[in-house]
């Protein structure tokens, strides 16, 4: 096995003509130089050097082994640069409840542009997504928020609807049941509180983190939930009479400055503009 060290050493001695200034490039000393070749040479069992004239030159030999060990080291180059970017993830945190199907197109066209780049998506609530951002696990967040929270790089408008069943409807009985995402769930704060403020009694009637759970639930007649408006489903509907709803917003977080990241935030960004609407 050749040492990359020797052939790098070798390298640099042909193309400075000197094993001083060869040294000075690899940030070795003049002696240490002149072992390396003499190890390289008994390792080859021939001489590659000509040091008989005032600059060195290649022998025959130190001329075929030239090329060789120029395609060895870049192709080490390219190996430790590859491996070094896709060691660096890029990591992304979005609403479970936000467009699974259409982000996977956005997702895909990002990976063929950089291939190198693996990918970590993480979904779930936003108060979660939110946690992990400011802890410096994500470096891009999609989240739920109170309208006007923070410095996102986009923001669109979020509608909310009241939404129950349409064949098994709940909002008659009393109390009303409802169908919630877990306690630090965004809307569920603010189902409670409009309830609460109308003098409405309520029950928690069904807890899910996954929104294909809670319409399921919905449609099925358990209880009546607060889910934004264009998610609402054919055999629900939404309960105009019951206390109106303040939008809440969808945010994109960004947190660096890399190309891929930027690159990333600007799919989204369209992405959204396409199923949100204008901003």
């Amino acid at each position: 096995m050749l040492d990359p060290q020797l052939l790098r050493s070798f390298v640099a001695i042909v193309e400075s003509g000197s094993f001083t200034r060869a040294g000075e490039r690899v940030h070795l000393t003049q002696s240490t130089i002149s072992q390396q070749m003499r190890r390289l040479e008994e390792q080859l069992g021939c001489p590659l050097l000509d040091r008989s004239g005032r600059t060195v030159v290649t022998t025959v030999a130190g001329e075929k082994l030239l090329g060789l060990a120029r395609r060895i080291l870049a192709l080490l180059e390219e190996a430790r640069d590859r491996i070094s970017e896709a060691s660096l993830p890029l990591r992304l945190g979005v609403p479970e409840d936000f467009a699974a199907g259409a982000m996977a197109p956005v997702l895909a066209a990002f990976a063929r542009d950089y291939p190198a780049v693996r990918l970590e998506v993480r979904s779930g609530l936003s108060h979660e997504i939110w946690r992990d951002f400011e802890a410096g696990e994500l470096d891009l967040a999609l989240v739920k928020q109170a309208r006007g929270q923070g410095d996102p790089v986009a923001r669109w408008r979020e509608p909310l609807a009241w939404v129950d069943s349409r064949d098994w409807p709940a909002r008659e009985r009393d109390p009303v049941p409802l169908v919630v995402f877990p306690s630090e769930g965004l809307y569920r704060r603010q189902m409670t509180e409009a309830l609460d403020e109308r003098g409405l009694r309520w029950r928690i009637a069904y807890v899910s983190a996954s929104l294909a759970s809670l319409q399921g639930a919905v449609s099925a007649g358990i209880g009546v939930s607060l889910l934004p408006s264009r998610l609402m489903l054919g055999d629900q509907v939404e309960l105009t009479d019951w206390p109106p709803m303040g939008a809440v917003e969808l945010a994109l977080h960004l947190g660096g400055e890399r190309e891929a990241l930027h690159s990333l935030s600007q799919a989204l960004i369209a992405l959204c503009d396409e199923v949100m609407g204008p901003r």
